[in-house]
């Protein structure tokens, strides 16, 4: 029997189970669809490129959880999920892409013979792996049970983080740092940026003796947008040569067992301008003021607040969010998708939260990011990777 690799004790998958049941009882819920690919590793250990397709854990309130995908990714469940092969359902590859029937036709049969026919189930409306399909399908298909939004329910049970989520998270932290120290090493005007993007992906991924690890890939691409094109904030790269007197900023994230730690530094070639200069010079006064409210007690708007009101000091204005809850994520984002620094936000920060704190700003012209993920302690927030708190500048 093969036996599954797992990277957290069944213990641990036990203590998350349970804590998500008690959120669905609280809810009146007698069955989650779990389809959004981090809660699916979170509650079972399934790890895999599948979440193109259909796929999605049933948990109810009693029993292990049962996966479900396709028949194909059925033996990669096997690998990676703590279960038996009993809770794991592959379905037939004729169901995949179909114009003719829908994986949550097949879904809805296999719920009706574990006796959820009539169940009051949860859903996760609000996400990438959730279609408008698959809810007609389902609704269509178990006409007497009764369906109500989930979103994020599994999400929230995820916020404070195992002492095994941390060390993934630190490890991670290792490797965006050393993602970092290879861009400085490499960059250089007429460099095109294509070809520093194959060295940030080198330094990403490949093992490291010194960090006992290799990477992951992230749930978020490299981000590098320079001169006017760092206004905006998504951008990726392209194969142009890169020039002196632009700035660029690097929003890059070290990926460990898929837990993420983001970390965003500035690099300016050449002499930087006076804007520059201000810029960093009020995101690190407003960085510190934010955390030193970065501890358990306080609210999420507390970061916040304290480093809007540095930038207002300064003339800036930030009209986006400054942060979000991390930690296990698959594409196309590597946030959790529950807590954000902003005004408003008052959910009390608990010891091993973990953060990234996005201090970016986007002008008419420019950008100019530095941030930091961190774990939420008692007194004083963990920065999860060591790399200089500063702008870079390269002649």
């Amino acid at each position: 029997m093969t036996k599954a690799k797992l990277y957290f004790s069944k213990a641990e998958f036990s203590d998350r189970i349970a804590k998500t049941r008690r959120s669905m009882q609280e809810r009146g819920l007698e069955l989650l669809i779990v389809s959004d690919p981090s809660n699916m590793n979170w509650l079972t250990g399934y790890d895999g490129w599948s979440f193109y397709v259909h796929q999605c854990v049933l948990l109810g309130l009693d029993g292990d959880p049962v996966w479900f995908g396709r028949g194909m990714d059925r033996k990669g469940a096997v690998r990676r999920c703590f279960m038996g092969t009993d809770d794991m359902i592959g379905y037939p590859d004729h169901y995949v892409q179909s114009t003719e029937r829908h994986p949550m036709d097949y879904l809805s049969t296999q719920i009706i013979d574990r006796g959820w026919g009539k169940a009051r189930i949860g859903v996760e409306m609000d996400n990438y792996w959730f279609s408008a399909a698959a809810y007609a399908s389902l609704q269509a298909n178990l006409p007497n049970a009764q369906f109500s939004d989930a979103t994020a329910l599994v999400n929230w049970q995820r916020a404070v983080k195992s002492e095994q989520e941390l060390d993934y998270m630190r490890t991670a932290g290792k490797i965006v740092e050393r993602m970092h120290n290879r861009i400085f090493d490499k960059i250089e005007p007429g460099m095109r940026k294509c070809d520093l993007v194959a060295d940030i992906y080198d330094a990403s991924l490949r093992y490291d003796e010194t960090i006992g690890a290799g990477g992951d890939y992230p749930g978020i691409v490299p981000l590098l947008p320079s001169g006017e094109d760092a206004s905006a904030s998504h951008l990726t790269w392209d194969d142009e040569p890169m020039k002196s007197g632009e700035g660029t900023f690097f929003e890059i994230g070290g990926v460990y067992r898929r837990y993420h730690c983001p970390l965003s530094r500035t690099v300016f070639l050449g002499k930087p301008t006076q804007t520059f200069i201000d810029a960093e010079k009020a995101v690190l006064e407003g960085m510190e003021a934010g955390l030193e409210m970065a501890k358990a007690g306080n609210h999420c708007e507390d970061i916040a607040l304290a480093f809007f009101k540095v930038l207002k000091k300064y003339g800036i204005e930030k009209d986006s969010r400054t942060g979000y809850s991390i930690g296990a994520a698959y594409p196309p984002d590597w946030g959790e998708h529950t807590m954000s620094l902003r005004a408003g936000d008052k959910t009390v920060l608990r010891e091993n939260m973990t953060f990234h704190f996005m201090t970016g700003l986007w002008a008419d012209d420019w950008g100019f990011e530095i941030t930091e993920s961190i774990r939420i302690g008692e007194n004083n927030p963990e920065c999860l990777a060591n790399v200089p708190r500063k702008m870079f500048v390269k002649d």
